[in-house]
C-alpha cells in the first residue's frame, strides 16, 4: 500500500479521490478520467475555486451554512489562539471557558426561555439529542409511554438513526431499515401542490389516532427543506403550539438551517412568532469554520435533569470542542459587528424578485422560501403543474442542470427528494451584484431545459 506521500508524488487530486476519498451521498461509480471530482481548493466572500482555479459563485454557502462568507481569516485566528491556549476537553462532567461563554451567548439571542444549551458535533447530533431528551423527559415527568416523535412527509432531519426515523424521506430511509421505532409522519405544507389538508390540524389528528400518551414530541423545521423551501401558511405555528400545549407534547423547531440569520432573524422561530421547547441547530452557528451544533431547551424541559441524581445519559466526545466554540463566538462578534442581519432583511426581496423574474421561464412551477433560503420548482406543464417521472427528472437534474450550472460557475442545489427543485441559499454577505450573476448563470440554462423537455407554459 502506498503511503500518502509517494500517492501524492506519482498522482492528481482526482486520482486519490476516486481510490481513497468515500464523498457523502455521492453515486461514487460516476466519477472517472471524463468526470471529475469537483475539488474546491479556497474560497473568498460568496466564491469559492477549484483546483484549476476556476471561481465558482457559491450559491448554496457550501451546504447552508457559510453564512459569513468564505476566507475570513478573524474566524480562523480565534480557533488558532484556542488551540494554542487550550485544544481539548471534554464536555463530560468538566466545562472550559468557552462553552461556558457560547452557552450563555447563545441563550442570549434565543427565544423565550431557551436557557439550556447540549452542543453536538452537528446536526443530526443536535436532532438525535432532542429526539433522546423528548423521551427522557416524560419519563422522568411520570409518563413513560411517550416516545413517538411526530415529523412531516418528505421533511430531512439528519441521517443517524434516530432522526433518520424522523426523516420523512423514504429514498433516505428504506437502505436502513429497520431503525429506531417511533417516527410518525403528517402532510408538510407544500402550498404549490395544496392536497386540501389542513397541516395543522393534520397533526392534531395524528396525534389523536396515535394516542396522546404516546406522543413525545413534534418536531419542525421553520422553513422545510427538502422538497424545496416550504414556508408555513400564516397562523400555522401557533395552532401547532396550542396542540403540542393540549396534548403534553413538546415542539422541536429542527433549525439546522434556517437558524443564524439564514432567514433574518438569529432563530427561524423568531420570524414566523412561535416558541419552541426546543430548538436544534449548528452549520451556521460557526459559519461552518469548525463543525459544531447544538440543541437549545427551555427551562421547563431542563427542569427534571436538574433534579437530585438525574442526569441526561448522552453525550458527544467533541461536542462542544474548545476550539470549535471560540470559533463560533468569533462568528457571532462578525454579525453582530457587521450587520449580516440587517443585510439579509435589506436584500432578500431583491433576491426573491430575482428569481420570480424567471417565471417567464415555461419549466419554472413555482417559486418559494424566505430569506437567503428560496428554491424553484420545476414543472413538465406549468398550467397543470405536472411534474416529471423519475427517469425525467434524473435526466434533467443530474444529466443537464446540475453539471450545467456548475459549468457556468454558480453552485446551487437541484434536488429531486420531493418534485424537482433548485435550492439558493448564498453566503448572507450576498448583495444585488451577486443576485444579478446567478440570474446570468439560471436564466439562459433554464430556458435550455425548458427547451429539452418541451416544457408547456
Amino acid at each position: 500500500m502506498a503511503t500518502t506521500e509517494q500517492a501524492a508524488g506519482t498522482s492528481s487530486y482526482q486520482e486519490l479521490a476516486r481510490r481513497h476519498l468515500w464523498l457523502h451521498f455521492a453515486r461514487m461509480g460516476a466519477y472517472d478520467d471524463a468526470h471529475e471530482v469537483p475539488v474546491i481548493t479556497r474560497g473568498e466572500g460568496v466564491y469559492v475555486y477549484d483546483e484549476h482555479d476556476r471561481r465558482y459563485l457559491d450559491g448554496l454557502s457550501a451546504l447552508f451554512c457559510v453564512n459569513v462568507g468564505h476566507g475570513r481569516g478573524d474566524i480562523a485566528q480565534a480557533g488558532a489562539d484556542q488551540a494554542r491556549e487550550l485544544g481539548f476537553f471534554t464536555n463530560w462532567s468538566y466545562a472550559h471557558p468557552r462553552a461556558i461563554e457560547l452557552a450563555a451567548k447563545v441563550a442570549s439571542l434565543a427565544p423565550g426561555d431557551l436557557n439550556r444549551v447540549f452542543f453536538t458535533s452537528g446536526g443530526s447530533e443536535a436532532v438525535e439529542s432532542a429526539i433522546k431528551v423528548a423521551r427522557q423527559y416524560h419519563k422522568l415527568t411520570g409518563k413513560p409511554n411517550k416516545t413517538k416523535i411526530v415529523a412531516r412527509e418528505i421533511a430531512y432531519h439528519g441521517t443517524s438513526l434516530g432522526a433518520l426515523a424522523a426523516t420523512g424521506i423514504t429514498a433516505l430511509r428504506a437502505p436502513f431499515e429497520p431503525f429506531t421505532p417511533g417516527g410518525v409522519h403528517v402532510p408538510n405544507t407544500n402550498r404549490y401542490r395544496d392536497r386540501g389538508v389542513d397541516p395543522a390540524e393534520a397533526i392534531h389528528h395524528r396525534i389523536a389516532f396515535e394516542g396522546p400518551d404516546t406522543v413525545a414530541a413534534v418536531i419542525l423545521e421553520p422553513v422545510q427543506n427538502a422538497g424545496g423551501c416550504f414556508t408555513p401558511p400564516d397562523g400555522y405555528f401557533q395552532r401547532v403550539r396550542e396542540i403540542c400545549d393540549e396534548f403534553d407534547v413538546l415542539l422541536i423547531s429542527d433549525e439546522v438551517i434556517c437558524s443564524w440569520g439564514r432567514l433574518g432573524e438569529w432563530f427561524g422561530a423568531q420570524r414566523y412568532g412561535y416558541q419552541p421547547d426546543i430548538i436544534t441547530t449548528a452549520k451556521g452557528i460557526t459559519s461552518a469554520y469548525a463543525p459544531l451544533g447544538a440543541m437549545i431547551c427551555s427551562d421547563g424541559v431542563a427542569a427534571p435533569f436538574l433534579e437530585g441524581t438525574n442526569s441526561f445519559m448522552h453525550g458527544f466526545t467533541f461536542g462542544g470542542h474548545p476550539v470549535c466554540c471560540a470559533v463560533a463566538l468569533a462568528n457571532i462578534e462578525v454579525f453582530e459587528r457587521e450587520g449580516i442581519l440587517d443585510n439579509v432583511r435589506t436584500h432578500e426581496t431583491a433576491f426573491r424578485d430575482m428569481l420570480e423574474s424567471l417565471r417567464d421561464i415555461p419549466i419554472v412551477g413555482d417559486v418559494r422560501g424566505a430569506g437567503y433560503f428560496q428554491a424553484i420548482e420545476l414543472v413538465k406543464d406549468r398550467e397543470t403543474k405536472e411534474s416529471f417521472t423519475r427517469e425525467e427528472a434524473e435526466s434533467l437534474l443530474r444529466g443537464f442542470l446540475s453539471g450545467e450550472v456548475f459549468r457556468r460557475g454558480l453552485i446551487c442545489r437541484a434536488d429531486d427528494r420531493g418534485d424537482p427543485v433548485i435550492q439558493l441559499s448564498p453566503p448572507l454577505i450576498a448583495g444585488p451584484e451577486h443576485f444579478a450573476e446567478i440570474e446570468s448563470v439560471l436564466r439562459p440554462v433554464l430556458e435550455e431545459a425548458s427547451r429539452k423537455v418541451g416544457a408547456a407554459a
